[in-house]
């Protein structure tokens, strides 16, 4: 093999592929492209939280800009959310950092585009290739040969499936995982701040507003953008149950949007009516976990296409973050900058298999806790919410710290040492 580089191809451009790609491009002896299907690099999934976990996890990639108030919004009180009630505007609840005694690590809100943009600027625009859906993968002589829809093939040693929610690389490799809906659809928007700011008591921080059998949110992002997030909640097994037709990002009537919050407080009448369009995107998640990440040794899964969890604590930006993260020091391991040939087919097998170790039990931690969710609010679809009902909801939210305020290096190093330490014996499974 002599000194020649390890090739890693990435499927997709989102944030999880060009995190990914800017961490791998660190390593001397890395060389990396990216083939993403879309004819051009623009994001949509109007906008994206990043938690302290995501936001730290860039800072260590040394992307200051990305994180900057240039690209995105904090709070006037660096509260993450504040939860409000629907019909008097009192706050009922609200989230803390526990241990964030950085600025730049609380809880920031972009436009998905503009953190797609401010992760570009690091990617060399050489190595990404547009126009390239995939279309299957083959293990030949200890390499992965990628084949794509426009008949052009390419060849890595390894493949990083980063190709989101609906991942052709997962769908290959796993045809008979299925995606659930779990009833609830979004009516997502984000537009000029300038169209809202003179709305009387317009709360200046990120505000959750809960209703009995629907939400509101709103908050100002990044670049001086506005989001209001709005929805309905169905039984997704019911019979012809609303949106279960409806596609990601698919015109929405903005109409319907205000008909919805007519009766709610002021504030929210009033961004309901100021909202001058608005977008459908259903939630979707994975209906169960993965038996494994990791495939034939030379291939594996990050972000949504690993674990798709439908977005549930606005952790999904953060997570992907860190999966890219730790697919790198995995990679380092066993393969150092210092190294002078090419890791084995064993090597390779054993780092992705130390990454899939620190991310994957995570990961199903949090999607069981979201299908839990999901079978409840889908029964009780329908069902009287009492005010008293309503408030102990707010009141009694599931504790998020673990996720938000998760250390991805310090979860790799736990791995690592019970690795070396014969507690968790990843090698003896290659």
């Amino acid at each position: 093999m002599g000194s020649a580089k390890l090739e890693i191809a990435i499927s997709g451009a989102g944030i999880a592929g060009l995190t990914a790609a800017i961490a791998l491009l660190k390593h001397p002896l890395i060389n990396v492209h990216i083939y993403e299907q879309a004819t051009e690099l623009k994001e949509i999934g109007a906008s994206i939280a990043l938690g302290p976990n995501g936001l730290r996890t860039l800072e260590r990639l040394g992307l200051e800009h990305a994180i900057s108030d240039e690209v995105c919004f904090r709070g006037a009180s660096n509260i993450p959310m504040i939860y409000r009630h629907w019909k008097t505007n009192e706050i009922l609840s609200q989230d803390f950092h526990e241990n964030v005694p950085e600025y730049l690590h609380h809880t920031a809100r972009y436009h998905r585009a503009h953190l797609q943009e401010a992760l570009l600027q690091n990617v060399p625009k050489e190595i990404i290739h547009l126009r390239k859906r995939f279309k299957d993968v083959s293990l030949n002589d200890e390499r992965v040969q990628i084949s794509f829809e426009d008949g052009s093939v390419a060849t890595a040693d390894i493949l990083l499936g980063a190709d989101g929610l609906r991942s052709g690389v997962r769908s290959f490799l796993v045809p008979e995982l299925e995606l659930k809906w779990s009833g609830w659809t979004a009516f997502r928007a984000i537009f000029d701040f300038s169209l809202v700011k003179n709305i009387p008591d317009l709360p200046p921080d990120s505000i959750h507003w809960i209703g009995p059998q629907t939400n509101f949110f709103a908050s100002r992002l990044g670049k001086n953008q506005f989001t209001t997030v709005g929805g309905y909640s169905s039984d997704p097994d019911g019979e012809n149950p609303p949106f279960n037709d409806v596609v990601w990002d698919q015109e929405a009537s903005v109409k319907y949007l205000r008909e919805i919050y007519k009766d709610w407080n002021p504030v929210v009448k009033a961004l309901a009516e100021a909202t001058p369009e608005t977008r459908y995107y259903p939630n979707f998640s994975i209906a169960g976990p993965l038996k494994s990440w990791v495939f034939g040794d030379h291939i594996t899964l990050i972000g949504d296409a690993a674990h798709a969890h439908g977005g549930a604590f606005a952790t999904g930006g953060s997570i992907a973050i860190d999966d890219a993260y730790a697919f790198s020091l995995a990679l380092n391991h066993v393969f150092p900058p210092s190294a002078t040939t090419k890791p084995s087919s064993t090597e390779i097998g054993k780092a992705l298999r130390l990454y899939e170790a620190t991310r994957k039990p995570h990961a199903e931690k949090l999607l069981n806790i979201v299908h839990i969710a999901n079978k409840k609010k889908a029964a009780n679809v329908g069902k009287e919410v009492t005010d008293e009902d309503l408030r102990s909801l707010a009141v009694n939210r599931p504790d998020t710290v673990w996720l938000h305020e998760h250390d991805v290096v310090k979860a790799f190093e736990e791995v690592v040492h019970r690795n070396e330490s014969g507690k968790d014996a990843i090698s003896a499974r290659l």
